[in-house]
């Protein structure tokens, strides 16, 4: 009897031996796992001693969006005037542009015998679209080589109206490349003398005659590209290259014109123009506001020459670490 209560006794003692350490971890696990769960719980409080001065330039509204917590709407005004600097919005009546064609003038100089002048009127809309009426007059007189007749075009006007696509639309409206379309017509009146004409068959020689008054009007249409670069805040100096050709023309019996105000010579497919312009802005005060980078890095040197002080009001920001 005594033999049997000592191995139960041994084999309790071997088994409380075996149980312990497996109970031992098990209390060990739990309490890390509420461990865990008490730090994922617990909020830890940030650090916000460290200071951040926003950027010069940074908007007051947005530096407010900032610090009431609303970076949300903060970052989306910066995104509207990121997209501001690179796609500029200027307001649908931009600038009236009045120019003085004076290519031709220029171009007698060197042996031309026709000339036209025009001034024009140009309406910018969006610093894209640019509705053009143009008003001129034009006039010649050439023996043209080899022909047996002198052409003189009496001086007569010719309009055109049309629109260029201002290709720098990001830019200033003070400096443009444009491409664009006109239709233009002219009514005129020319002179036909010294006509020589030679009949052997009458025996007659060198017969002459002259056409006084022949009228004459044309359709034509062009496409041209220019350059518009500013001089001053109102002047500026523009050049275009035109290809033209005629729609119609009144037909005479004594033949076709020479010279048609406005287009040139009938045989003639391109044209050169110079002008000198005069702009008037409008609605200026909502036009995109323009950066000075020579200032801001000029502002930015002095600022690193002298830190804001202490008694700086400007608003900072606080980040948290």
């Amino acid at each position: 009897m005594t033999t049997t209560r000592l191995h139960r006794i041994i084999v309790l003692l071997l088994a409380l031996l075996v149980t312990m350490p497996l109970m031992a971890q098990e209390l060990v696990t739990q309490d890390s796992v509420a461990q865990g769960l008490q730090r994922k719980v617990t909020p830890v409080k940030p650090s916000t001693n460290k200071v951040l001065t926003p950027p010069k330039g940074t908007d007051e509204k947005i530096i407010q969006q900032y610090l009431t917590g609303d970076t949300a709407q903060a970052r989306a005004q910066e995104r509207k005037d990121s997209l501001a600097k690179i796609y500029p919005h200027y307001p649908t009546l931009t600038e009236l542009s009045l120019g003085l064609n004076f290519g031709d003038a220029l171009l007698m100089i060197f042996g031309q015998k026709y000339s036209s002048f025009d001034i024009s009127a140009t309406l910018n809309m969006l610093n894209r679209f640019q509705p053009v009426l143009t008003v001129g007059l034009g006039r010649a007189k050439e023996t043209p080589d080899d022909m047996n007749f002198t052409y003189k075009g009496n001086l007569s006007p010719y309009f055109k109206l049309g629109a260029n696509y201002n290709l720098l639309f990001k830019k200033e409206p003070q400096y443009q490349l444009y491409v664009g379309v006109r239709l233009g017509f002219s009514s005129f009146k020319y002179d036909i003398t010294d006509v020589t004409i030679n009949n052997p068959y009458w025996g007659e020689n060198n017969v002459n005659y002259e056409l006084k008054g022949v009228s004459g009007n044309a359709l034509w249409g062009e496409f041209l590209a220019g350059l518009k670069v500013g001089l001053t805040t109102n002047w500026a100096l523009g050049w275009d290259v035109r290809f033209h050709g005629l729609f119609k023309e009144k037909k005479n019996d004594s033949g076709n014109p020479w010279y048609i105000p406005g287009y040139g010579t009938r045989n003639g497919k391109w044209a050169f123009g110079i002008s000198l312009y005069y702009t008037i802005p409008l609605n200026h005060d909502r036009w995109p506001v323009k950066d000075d980078k020579k200032k801001e890095k000029k502002d930015d040197k002095n600022s690193d020459k002298n830190p804001p002080s202490q008694h700086d009001k400007r608003p900072q920001l606080q980040r948290d670490k």
